[in-house]
């Protein structure tokens, strides 16, 4: 089995983004995609908050190019599901159900799943009319009617920044309390443009043969009764799972379950890096998640180039500094 420099297990902002400074630095990095090869923008449309693209870009194809770019530094892909990993020592194992690979230092970008309410056709709806950041997708829903699903912090947030372009926001919740911090219910409770469905589940989101939403079936699980509220958008807002089982036990992890890391992208286990929203449950954007993959690539160069039986070749260049021309003066 050849040990690799680097394993990047992920393929979405993060870890490509990873995968792209680990191969400009000559460590071969071996990208190991999931099964949901590009994240959660493969499911989303028209990205318009991703710097230098000032007229937008469709989330799949912004996948698609980055993948590419990292590729042509030298970035190999492999499409698989890691089954199983062994940090208890260096070379780390990681094995997918085709095959089992060796690392001397590890990314981990694996990301985090929002939840979803399990209704028939949803999954299909996302992008269109469906969404699960409000931060992503709430500029498109300007002067519309929109659901926000939800009572906690994370969904009285949606809510609020949903009043920026909404014309109201009803926000579905099934309990008639909020779990919500009572700053973020105060906040919330005070503003003109949200009202409250209490007690209520969602049943079903029309219209999904139409492929777009145009309402939402109500049950007051208080009385039975069955209601349609009429909005164009609903925001899925009851949070997110990281994608760590398969390293429980093995790295530390906060209360949630997303991986704890520190001074940039280290984590408890030495060499083993970790970026995106497996360890950030707080911005979840895709610019943030580049970001901390270009932190989780140079931190594994820096814990290589200190590991004895590594070496990677380094390029000299001569460098020859380039001479000012003559300054010529003259004398009147």
């Amino acid at each position: 089995m050849t040990t690799r420099n680097v394993i990047v297990i992920g393929s979405g902002p993060a870890g490509l983004t990873a995968a792209l400074y680990a191969a400009r630095g000559n460590l071969q990095p071996l990208v190991i995609e999931g099964l949901e090869a590009g994240g959660q923008l493969m499911l989303t449309t028209l990205v318009e908050n991703w710097p230098g693209h000032r007229d937008g870009i469709m989330g799949p194809d912004l996948m698609a190019e980055m993948r590419a770019q990292a590729e042509r530094f030298g970035s190999e892909f492999v499409h698989g599901h890691v089954a199983s990993v062994d940090l208890r020592k260096a070379p780390f194992r990681v094995k997918t159900a085709e095959a089992e690979y060796e690392a001397r230092a590890l990314i981990i970008a694996t990301g985090a799943s929002a939840r979803m309410l399990g209704l028939p056709g949803e999954r299909g709806l996302v992008g269109h009319g469906l969404s699960t950041c409000a931060t992503c997708d709430g500029y498109f829903f300007r002067g519309q009617e929109i659901a926000v699903v939800g009572g906690g912090d994370s969904a009285m947030e949606e809510a609020l920044f949903l009043t920026k372009f909404a014309s109201k926001v009803t926000v579905v919740h099934r309990r008639a309390t909020l779990r919500a911090s009572k700053i973020m219910r105060d906040k919330a409770l005070a503003n003109p443009k949200i009202v409250w469905a209490w007690n209520s589940e969602v049943e079903a989101i029309r219209d999904f043969e139409k492929g777009e939403v145009t309402g939402l079936v109500l049950r007051d699980n208080v009385t039975g009764e069955v209601r349609e509220l009429g909005v164009t958008g609903v925001f899925v807002a009851i949070g997110h799972t990281p994608n760590t089982k398969v390293f429980r036990g093995q790295i530390d992890m906060d209360a949630a379950g997303y991986i704890v890391t520190h001074d940039g992208a280290k984590t408890s286990v030495p060499g083993v890096f970790a970026c995106g929203d497996v360890q950030d449950h707080i911005y979840r954007q895709a610019v943030t998640a580049a970001g901390s993959g270009c932190m989780a690539a140079i931190d594994a160069e820096h814990y290589l180039e200190g590991v004895p039986e590594y070496h990677v070749e380094k390029v000299e260049v001569d460098f020859q500094p380039i001479q000012p021309p003559p300054t010529t003066i003259s004398s009147s």
